[in-house]
C-alpha cells in the first residue's frame, strides 16, 4: 500500500500513534517526522525528561502532547496515553518508542496486520534479535519472557518484549498494577487471558550505540519482571486454566467437551506420554490438597490431555500414602544431617513434621524419578498399541 491509501485506512480505522518519552532527544525528531509521513494522529507523552525533549515537542502544535512533572516509568506513560486515546475517540494506538530503535516505515506492516486480521487483535512487532549488533542481554532477556508468555496464555511469540506495537483500545484492561517497564509484560497477559488475540509481526530494528539511549536498569527491572512473572504463573495455574476449563464445558455439549477438551483423541502418543508423567509428579508432590488443581490447570496451560494427566495423579489415593511418605522419607536421608530412620519409627505425617526438609527433598527425587520412567514407559506401550492397531 502507498502512504496515502494508509492514511485513509489510519483515519477509518481510528488508529494513532502513541510515543511514551523520557530523555531521548537524540532521536526523538527523526521518529516524529517519520510517523508523520503517514498521520497526524500523534500522541506524545513526555514522562519527566530533563533534556531538551520539550523544546522540541514545542516544534510540532499539531500533535497532541501531554507533558508529566516527573519521571514515573514507561508503563504509567503508556496508561496515561492510552487514557487519552480513548478519550480522543481512537479504537486502536499503535506504540513505537522514541530511542530509534523502530522505523516508522513499519507503521504500514501493522496497518496491513490489521486489515488482513480484520478482529481486534494485538500486535507486537517481531524484532530479528540474532541481527549484528543487538545486545546479548537483550536476546536473553527475550527469550527468558518468552517462555514466561507462553507458560501464562498457552501462547507462542517469537519476540515478547519489543515496544512496537498495535493496541485494541477497548480491549485491553482498565486498571493495571505495574508502572515501569514490566507494564508491557501485564497488558499482553493480561488481555491475552481476555481471549483477545496476540501475534507477531515482522519489523525491522536499529541498535545505534552513539543515539540510543536506554533507561533499563538490568538488575531493579529484571527483578521487578521476574516477581510479576511469578505473580502471573500463580494466577495462570489458580484462576485463569480453572475458569477457561469451566467455560469450555459451559459453552460446549457434554460429548463435544469430552471428545475435544477431555479425551482429545487426535493428541500424540506424545502428548499422552507427557500428561500422564505429569499427573505421576504432581501425585507424588509435597503439595497434598492441591494435587487436582495443579494438575488440571498444569494440563490446561501445556495443552495436555486432562483426563489422562488427572487419572495419573490419583497415584496418591489414601492406601498408597503410607508408601509415598516412606519412600520419600528414604530418599531423602543422604541429603539432610540427623536424618530419621524410617524404620524406627511409626510413618505418620507427624514424623513428615519432625523431618520435614527431608520428605520434601525426598518426595521431589521420588516425583522426579518414577514420573519419567512411567512417561517414557508409556509413550513405548502407546507407540506399541498404535502400530498393533493399524
Amino acid at each position: 500500500m502507498i502512504p496515502p491509501s494508509i492514511q485513509n485506512v489510519i483515519s477509518e480505522r481510528k488508529i494513532c500513534v502513541l510515543i511514551p518519552t523520557y530523555n531521548n532527544e537524540k532521536t526523538l525528531k527523526r521518529v516524529i517526522d517519520g510517523i508523520l509521513e503517514y498521520t497526524g494522529s500523534i500522541i506524545v507523552v513526555n514522562d519527566g525528561s530533563t533534556d531538551s525533549t520539550p523544546r522540541i515537542l514545542s516544534e510540532y502544535p499539531d500533535i497532541t502532547v501531554i507533558n508529566l512533572p516527573e519521571n514515573k516509568g514507561k508503563g504509567n506513560g503508556l496508561k496515561t496515553g492510552f487514557r487519552k486515546a480513548k478519550n480522543l475517540g481512537f479504537d486502536h494506538a499503535i506504540t513505537i518508542d522514541s530511542d530509534g530503535q523502530h522505523y516508522p516505515d513499519d507503521i504500514p506492516v501493522f496497518v496491513n496486520a490489521l486489515l488482513i486480521e480484520d478482529e481486534d487483535i494485538l500486535l507486537i512487532g517481531n524484532r530479528n534479535m540474532s541481527q549484528e549488533g543487538i545486545p546479548k542481554k537483550s536476546s536473553f532477556g527475550n527469550r527468558f519472557s518468552n517462555f514466561w508468555f507462553w507458560f501464562e496464555t498457552g501462547i507462542k511469540l517469537e519476540d515478547t518484549q519489543s515496544g512496537y506495537r498495535l493496541y485494541p483500545l477497548h480491549k485491553i484492561p482498565n486498571k493495571y498494577f505495574t508502572p515501569k517497564f514490566e507494564f508491557e509484560i501485564e497488558i499482553i497477559v493480561r488481555t491475552a487471558w481476555k481471549h483477545v488475540p496476540v501475534k507477531n509481526i515482522p519489523v525491522k530494528v536499529l541498535y545505534d550505540p552513539e543515539e540510543r539511549v536506554s533507561h533499563f536498569r538490568p538488575f531493579k527491572d529484571f527483578t521487578r519482571i521476574s516477581i510479576l512473572n511469578t505473580i502471573l504463573v500463580i494466577i495462570a495455574i489458580f484462576y485463569i486454566a480453572p475458569r477457561n476449563f469451566i467455560r469450555d464445558f459451559r459453552k460446549k455439549s457434554f460429548k463435544k467437551f469430552i471428545k475435544e477438551d477431555v479425551l482429545e483423541s487426535d493428541g500424540s502418543n506424545r502428548i499422552k506420554a507427557i500428561s500422564i508423567a505429569l499427573g505421576i509428579f504432581v501425585g507424588l508432590s509435597p503439595f497434598w490438597g492441591f494435587h487436582s488443581l495443579i494438575v488440571i490447570s498444569l494440563a490446561v496451560i501445556l495443552k495436555l490431555n486432562k483426563v489422562l494427566a488427572f487419572v495419573a495423579s490419583n497415584i496418591s489415593l489414601p492406601p498408597f500414602i503410607p508408601f509415598i511418605i516412606a519412600a520419600s522419607l528414604f530418599l531423602g536421608s543422604p541429603f539432610v544431617q540427623g536424618n530419621s530412620n524410617i524404620f524406627e519409627h511409626e510413618l505418620d505425617f507427624e514424623l513428615v513434621k519432625n523431618n520435614l526438609l527431608q520428605y520434601l527433598i525426598g518426595s521431589l527425587i521420588l516425583a522426579g524419578t518414577v514420573s519419567t520412567l512411567v512417561g517414557v514407559g508409556s509413550y513405548f506401550l502407546l507407540n506399541k498399541f498404535s502400530s498393533e492397531n493399524k
